[in-house]
């Protein structure tokens, strides 16, 4: 029974299995070899190809689908708390401070802070800028 198979049904079945298990254990990488096996399939429907060839398409639609899976990729989105977030050269308005430790207005969020070594205590409404991120802690310094 096996044997009296078309071969474009395999390759058909086979995109769906893929595409199935993309749904399953989503890591967008089999959907994209499922859309070329699905394409082989139609194209082997239409056209008699040997195995080898059939294979040959594969892989060339599995590297184009690929390459194109990769350019949509959306890079991951910054955490909270990163430099990469945006707070690192943002003002900060200084609430208090106790020692080189104390708390800072950024936006409309209270932050721990920490100022840098060897500059003088701030007042409380004084400027500062947060030049790096520290965990949750901002790293500021006079506003320069």
């Amino acid at each position: 029974m096996v044997a009296n198979l078309n071969p474009a049904f395999v390759w058909l079945l086979a995109g769906l299995i893929l595409l199935g298990l993309e749904v399953l254990a989503p890591g967008v990488f089999m959907m994209w070899l499922g859309i070329a096996a699905l394409v082989t399939g139609l194209i082997a429907l239409g056209v008699q190809l040997n195995f080898g060839l059939q294979v040959a398409i594969f892989a060339i639609f599995s590297a184009i689908s690929l390459m194109i899976g990769l350019r949509l990729r959306q890079p991951a989105a910054p955490g909270l708390n990163t430099q990469q977030a945006g707070l690192a050269g943002r003002i900060a308005v200084v609430l208090h401070f106790d020692g080189r430790e104390g708390r800072v207005r950024v936006g409309d969020s209270d932050w721990s802070a920490r100022i840098a070594e060897g500059v003088p205590l701030p007042e409380p409404g004084a400027r500062l800028r947060v030049f790096a991120v520290d965990g949750t802690v901002l790293l500021v310094r006079p506003e320069a």
